[in-house]
């Protein structure tokens, strides 16, 4: 899937009207999508995101809901993720009038396999039928269409790192480092709870004012991400993870590599609706 800049703000801002924060009550689609529909699971360390796109891969509904069921890429709560994903799974079908029987999801480069079945049992126990696994920043560039660069993945937990050359994913690596260290600093400088630091570190209005709280750990994901992308050819880096989005992020990254760094609009659904359209790529779409 290749788009232009403006194309994939204008694509991802339409996603952000569709994908909702969980919650018990939302109104059915006025019309149920009819055709192919595929759906996307992430399982990220701080949000379950679950995604649906339809025929022509645009986003049709969506939910989202913090969780720490999953960390650095392994399931750590079996039951509370296949609950949770269970129950948004029942959600979007009410929303959509329609069953979802398949989904592909994702898990962070690196991860053993053996750790990554974990994934699809979770999937598969959520009530769908795993149609494949992809690594993160892979997943990502489905929706990105980078030809050569880099995808820098923030996750709650990790952060992801995917060299492209020619379209073609060359590299993968993934460090511990990501969203939950940003809440841990929050909460130790705030004296907040981790919850109620992580409801502070999403409020658009302390951005400005923990970015010197934050900026060691911004520090510390862009010399990972230095340290992987030394000696390679690199034209930009792209952003994504909802760590991404904390003020100044990008800029600190760019400060330590030297290589050009942008963040796409709402980069919390990139890697879900890449998943989404990895599902594309297999067998088994939801049909009518």
């Amino acid at each position: 899937m290749r788009m232009q800049e403006s194309d994939l703000r204008s694509y991802l801002q339409r996603a952000r009207q569709t994908i909702l924060p969980s919650r018990a009550e939302v109104a059915p689609l006025a019309e149920t999508p009819q055709g192919s529909l595929y759906v996307g699971a992430d399982l990220g360390t701080a949000y379950l995101v679950l995604v649906v796109l339809d025929a022509k891969r645009q986003v049709v509904a969506g939910e989202y809901q913090f969780a720490q069921v999953v960390k650095d890429g392994l399931v750590v709560d079996y039951i509370g993720a296949v609950d949770r994903l269970s129950a948004m799974k029942t959600r979007l079908e009410a929303r959509l009038g329609r069953e979802l029987t398949s989904a592909a999801s994702a898990y962070p480069p690196g991860v053993p396999l053996a750790k990554v079945r974990a994934t699809a049992n979770v999937v598969e126990a959520a009530g769908f039928a795993c149609s494949g696994l992809v690594d993160e920043p892979s997943a990502a560039n489905n929706l990105l269409g980078v030809e050569n660069g880099a995808i820098v993945d923030i996750g709650g937990g990790t952060t992801g790192i995917a060299v492209i050359e020619d379209g073609q994913v060359v590299y993968t690596a993934d460090e511990a480092t990501g969203g939950t260290h940003f809440t841990l600093v929050i909460a130790g400088a705030k004296d907040l709870s981790f919850e109620e630091a992580e409801d502070y570190k999403k409020d658009p209005g302390h951005q400005q004012e923990l970015f010197p709280v934050l900026r060691p750990v911004m520090e510390k994901v862009a010399s990972i991400t230095a340290r992987h992308l030394a000696g390679r050819s690199v034209e930009h880096i792209t952003l994504v993870g909802g760590s991404a989005c904390a003020q100044g992020m990008a800029r600190v990254v760019e400060q330590y590599t030297g290589i050009p760094t942008a963040i796409p609009a709402d980069p919390l659904f990139v890697t879900p609706i890449g998943i989404a359209l990895q599902q594309t790529h297999e067998t088994n779409p939801e049909s009518e």
